[in-house]
């Protein structure tokens, strides 16, 4: 039984007894019960400054240590096998969609819970070395702080994700209702990734009180998910979500019956790895007189006008139509296509984060007011990015990076 992860050489444990101290003087901790509250100044540097740079955004969500290990091929039951590199770096969901915010250029803030031992000093560090703000976050002095192991299968380029959750769990009660004012002041834009459901819930409710605007990832059925997407302007899913949450017979059509029964939802998109995305967006103005057309047929047409030479992200749309599936209603709006970014086998790394990049592009893209036509294809190409490095975070790409000079 595994009850806590082996300490390797890395740069998010190096030097680190000496420096705790230090930190916890410098971050003017404060205990609050079992807990550690830090009542530092809630101004955390940015070094990736833009025009965009005073825009805040709020996320709430997972984070975690990720000890990655790279294998030639996924090992068989009872295997010993040698890794062929070892990285040791932050993780979990939220921590990656707003590291990759903050590369882009915006100054995001971070809710989340982690223990006060070296992992939990670790996660906190490498956020605010990347301007991400770690204010709000509640430290425990009991328990320990999330971290996940995750075997990276060179000959498939797939990765294999063990998690072990922090503990104990992030509370309503731990976010007082000032620290929630506080952390909610100024916020453009608030994004949830489905984790710490009740605590997330009270949040969303303050934010949509407040008429903020909600993303909210749905990677797979949670606890709690299906109140926090009443709430969600914005919708990322995962390729499998979608049906499995409506249990409609295909994409498209579950797509229709996601946005019928959200009625906030302006549009839900669908990542679906190396065959790109999907997007539905609700048409406000415009289309609702024109003929019924089936959603497949739809789809098929902007598939066949895709160019398959093409190795970067493109995105294809259709106009404003009423939609329709069988058995699961009409919907008057617009369907894209995404293309993903073709990346040659030689730079393909590790696809661990790829999910969580995209959706921090979809953050800035929102708040930078992107048409959807470039929003896609921008969150394509930092996802892209991203793959070319071990890890959810050592590939993301900063707003400088030449990569992103057609979309920024």
């Amino acid at each position: 039984m595994i009850s806590s992860p082996p300490q390797f050489p890395d740069a998010i444990s190096v030097n680190l007894v000496s420096s705790l101290l230090s930190l916890l003087v410098k971050e003017n901790f404060q205990l609050q019960g079992p807990n550690v509250i830090r009542v530092a100044s809630a101004s955390s540097p940015t070094p990736h400054r833009s025009l965009f740079h005073t825009i805040q955004q709020l996320g709430l969500g997972a984070v975690s240590v990720d000890f990655l290990a790279t294998v030639a091929s996924f090992p068989n039951p009872d295997d010993k096998i040698r890794s062929t590199s070892l990285k040791v770096q932050g993780g979990g969901n939220s921590g990656n969609a707003l590291t990759c915010a903050a590369r882009l250029g915006l100054n995001p803030r971070l809710i989340s819970k982690v223990a006060n031992d070296s992992q939990g000093k670790g996660i906190l560090e490498e956020l605010e070395a990347d301007g991400v703000n770690t204010f709000f976050f509640i430290v425990s002095e009991e328990g320990n702080s999330p971290f996940t192991y995750v075997i990276v299968d060179n000959q498939t380029k797939t990765r294999t994700c063990i998690n072990t959750p922090g503990y104990p769990p992030l509370i309503p009660e731990e976010l007082s209702h000032s620290s929630l004012l506080s952390a909610l002041d100024g916020a453009n834009m608030v994004y949830f990734d489905g984790r710490h459901p009740e605590t997330a819930l009270l949040v969303a409710k303050e934010a949509a009180r407040k008429n903020m605007p909600i993303l909210v990832e749905a990677e797979r059925k949670r606890e709690g998910l299906d109140d926090l997407l009443e709430f969600a302007n914005y919708a990322v899913c995962s390729a499998k979500f979608p049906q499995a949450w409506t249990e409609a017979p295909s994409v498209p059509s579950a797509l229709i019956s996601m946005l019928l029964r959200l009625p906030k939802l302006k549009f839900v998109i669908v990542t679906m790895g190396e065959d790109g995305c999907i997007m539905l967006e609700r048409s406000v103005n415009g289309g609702s007189d024109a003929e019924e057309i089936d959603v497949h047929s739809i789809l098929e047409s902007l598939k066949q006008r895709k160019d398959d030479n093409k190795t970067i992200p493109t995105c294809i749309s259709s106009v404003a139509t009423r939609l329709t599936s069988n058995g699961i209603g009409t919907l008057t709006g617009r369907l894209f296509l995404g293309t993903a970014e073709k990346i040659p086998p030689s730079e393909l790394v590790d696809t661990t984060g790829a999910g969580d990049a995209f959706i921090g592009a979809v953050l800035y893209a929102l708040c930078a007011g992107m048409p959807q036509e470039k929003m896609l294809p921008f969150a394509a190409r930092v996802a892209a990015t991203g793959c070319r490095a071990l890890g959810a975070r050592a590939g993301l790409p900063l707003r400088t990076d030449p990569r992103l000079a057609g979309f920024l």
